[in-house]
């Protein structure tokens, strides 16, 4: 028998179904909690309500699980490509060997961008962060590709060219920052190792991509590829709920993962290990100082809004940490720093008595760091990493024709009141 939920207001008893998922989770269904009762339920932030049913991610915080269509983290990670997980996220199964060949020809050969985009990025000034000119161009798409109703073969279409062109448009700000000509994308060469050529190489000799850095930053962009209903994919979902087209709605999205509370994360983590160096590098004052509350410092990188034990990303872009730093032999004070904060903490009982470990955001600014990606383009290395998690759920959304998000709110304002003249107040 189906449970149900029983609530009683002034009296009167009210019943409400029990919606059980695929792993369990359970969730009271108030669809018609306002219809029934003229009540609505207050969720700051919505941390207790489900926006919709998903089959995209399961999320399981208390025990360190994350599943993309089914697949562990920890699998994928280890035995697939971004492309690979990109198209099982915004197709659902794994492709086969021929639908993997047609789907990561069509993305080579729509990496080039419209030389007219390029003159709207010329415009920007050099100091422009590169979240703002990657959200603005992105939004700028829908002027260049205005065709966006919703006949399957425009959307494939929109998707490829959103997954194509998004690692050739963030590379410009880089390029433009360091007073260097941009780099046209190669398409011989896989996607993580296209995007290192279109940042690192130079017009006066070849670069040849390090197999250990394209690996980890496979690695990176598969860990970020969707994480249930965050703050920017709940976004891309709220802007496409209106039938926004999906240019506009991932250019949402773009902006709501820039906050520092959200995408910009692993550049805190940096900035305060920055912080430290040039404070002398005394780990453990700043170990002392994150356990005093009255100190006002907060550690970065450590611990997790959603999981309640080891962050299960962060297990796996540890490693790949290690291997970039062995392989690149890189000596970096803030790094040296970072690895005998993680040491120190991992070892202190208040750290691990409150289950603060480093988090995805603590090594992905790592990698980072040591890859000579600056501190402002880390959240953009998210927004690539993200993207097919975002057009997975706008596509979802629009498939399961899903009504317009509209919250609704308790007004805590003045009472009616009568209009007075403006000779008289």
């Amino acid at each position: 028998m189906s449970q149900v939920a029983e609530l009683t207001l002034d009296g009167k008893s009210y019943q409400f179904p029990v919606i059980e998922g695929s792993e369990k989770e359970k969730a009271i269904d108030i669809a018609k909690l306002r219809d029934q009762t003229s009540y609505i339920t207050i969720d700051a932030g919505y941390k207790n309500t489900g926006a919709t049913q998903s089959a995209i991610t399961f999320l399981d915080g208390e025990n360190g699980v994350l599943n993309y269509r089914g697949y562990s983290i920890e699998d994928l990670a280890e035995k697939a490509s971004f492309l690979e997980v990109a198209y099982l996220l915004i197709f659902g199964e794994l492709p086969t060997e021929k639908e993997y060949a047609d789907f990561e020809y069509e993305i080579r050969t729509h990496t080039l961008v419209n030389e007219d985009m390029r003159k709207i990025f010329e415009g920007f000034p050099v100091n422009a962060h590169p979240m703002g000119v990657l959200s603005s161009l992105v939004s700028a798409m829908s002027a260049f590709y205005p065709d966006t109703q919703d006949s399957p073969d425009l959307t494939s279409l929109h998707i490829i060219r959103l997954l194509a062109k998004l690692p050739t448009i963030a590379t410009w700000s880089y390029k433009k920052s360091q007073g260097h000509p941009v780099n046209y994308p190669q398409n011989d060469l896989d996607y993580c190792s296209n995007f290192l050529n279109m940042m690192f190489a130079l017009p006066v000799g070849a670069y040849d991509v390090d197999p250990v850095v394209a690996k980890a930053l496979n690695k990176l962009l598969i860990l970020h590829a969707d994480h249930e209903q965050n703050c920017s994919t709940s976004t891309v979902r709220l802007v496409g709920s209106s039938h926004a087209n999906i240019y506009s709605s991932i250019s949402a999205g773009i902006s709501a993962l820039w906050g520092p509370l959200h995408g910009g994360a692993n550049q805190e983590v940096i900035e305060m290990l920055e912080a430290i160096k040039n404070d002398g590098g005394d780990i453990q004052k700043y170990i002392d100082m994150a356990k005093d509350k009255s100190s006002g410092f907060r550690l970065f990188g450590f611990g997790h809004r959603v999981y309640k034990n080891f962050d299960p990303r962060a297990r796996i872009i540890k490693k790949a940490a290690d291997d970039v730093l062995n392989k690149l032999g890189i000596k970096d004070p803030v790094l040296e720093i970072a690895q005998k904060l993680e040491k120190a903490a991992l070892e202190d009982e208040y750290f691990v008595k409150r289950k603060l470990y480093p988090n995805v955001d603590f090594y992905s600014g790592i990698i980072y760091r040591a890859l000579g990606i600056p501190t402002n383009m880390f959240t953009v290395m998210f927004a690539i990493g993200r993207l097919p998690g975002w057009i997975a759920q706008w596509k979802e959304m629009r498939t399961n024709k899903e009504p317009i998000g509209r919250p609704r709110q308790v007004y805590v304002g003045p009472a009616k009141r009568d209009y007075v003249a403006m000779s008289d107040r």
